[in-house]
């Protein structure tokens, strides 16, 4: 998933797990030169909101070990990135990154909701825990929407 890669690139650089948001948007807009700082801020909006860094005080807190996230050294993130993304695009992203065939689990997703007769996030927290993927977090949500 490209945006845990990008959220992981600056804490990753500085060897922390906890910085001040100035100095996450410097790191990836003058450092980096991946996103404008409003882009950067942009980033830490979504990231926030999936659970990849969490607001603590004054500084930004990694919701994740960004020190085993690999950043291949090509590694440039799309603007599509700065999106929110649904439920359903969070749950497919963690099982694909997880190994599974985008196909396949897309496949599996949509079997389960038709047999379940749930809505297509539900099928999608089932069939990734079926799959061994944590998406505890997500599934959550999922349930306080059902």
């Amino acid at each position: 998933m490209s945006l845990k890669t990008a959220v992981a690139a600056p804490f990753r650089q500085r060897g922390t797990d906890r910085m001040a948001e100035s100095e996450f948007v410097v790191a990836l807009s003058l450092d980096r030169n991946w996103f404008s700082p409003d882009q950067a801020k942009t980033l830490v909006d979504v990231a926030t909101s999936e659970g990849l860094l969490e607001r603590n005080e004054d500084a930004l807190v990694t919701g994740f070990d960004a020190s085993t996230t690999a950043i291949p050294d090509d590694f440039r993130p799309g603007e599509e990135i700065l999106q929110s993304r649904s439920t359903f695009e969070r749950v497919l992203d963690a099982v694909v990154e997880a190994g599974v065939e985008k196909q396949t689990a897309v496949a599996g997703v949509n079997r389960l909701q038709s047999e379940l007769g749930v809505t297509l996030d539900a099928a999608a927290v089932v069939y990734a825990r079926s799959e061994g993927v944590d998406v505890d977090g997500i599934a959550a949500e999922v349930r306080e929407e059902l």
